[in-house]
């Protein structure tokens, strides 16, 4: 995570909070002047959001990052759900998550052991232990692998974890809010993938 994605995390978390959902991610991609910012986030009750949700939670960060206004030149608002095949993110993600895939990719190499200069995973999330995820590698056996270590993890679309995930109704996903006239630095898109 950046230091702006750091500053954008303190600033939306609370906001997030305050409405009830869970935040999942908050990420900065694309060039200056043309940037995104994916806010992910959940309703604990069902691991999902449904597009009023997402509106609801744009429409809770529009004057408060315009008024912060953290990041430079213009940039789309892209609130979304983190839907089926999601990013581990969190601690209790390796809890909630164990008995299914996950492609994962560290931040640096592992330096011993039989994963001794890996970087790229896919196993079976077996849990978290004292601030390691455990994943099953298959032929290879269980990497213990410190969550700071971890760069990016993601599950992976399998018929069993469609089986779990009941999909929330995704009518008007693609729809886009119109942009607010007053607040021409950003504009505000909705979207329930990632």
């Amino acid at each position: 995570m950046t230091d702006l994605e750091t500053k954008l995390l303190a600033l939306v978390a609370p906001i997030i909070a305050d409405l009830g959902f869970d935040l999942v991610r908050v990420q900065l991609t694309g060039r200056p002047g043309a940037q995104t910012l994916q806010i992910m986030a959940e309703d604990p009750a069902t691991g999902q959001l449904t597009l009023g949700q997402c509106s609801k939670i744009s429409r809770a960060l529009d004057l408060p990052l315009e008024e912060a206004d953290p990041i430079e030149g213009e940039y789309a608002l892209e609130v979304s759900s983190p839907g089926i095949d999601r990013p581990l993110t969190r601690p209790q993600d390796w809890q909630n998550w164990a008995s299914h895939e996950v492609r994962l990719k560290l931040a640096q190499p592992l330096e011993t052991g039989i994963f001794a200069g890996k970087v790229q995973l896919k196993g079976t999330i077996l849990g978290l232990d004292d601030g390691c995820a455990r994943v099953d590698v298959p032929g290879n056996g269980e990497a213990r692998l410190p969550l700071g270590r971890i760069g990016t993890a993601k599950l992976v679309l399998t018929d069993r974890l469609l089986a779990v995930s009941r999909p929330l109704d995704a009518s008007g996903a693609d729809e886009t809010l119109p942009e607010d006239d007053d607040s021409p630095e950003f504009s505000t898109t909705i979207s329930d993938k990632e």
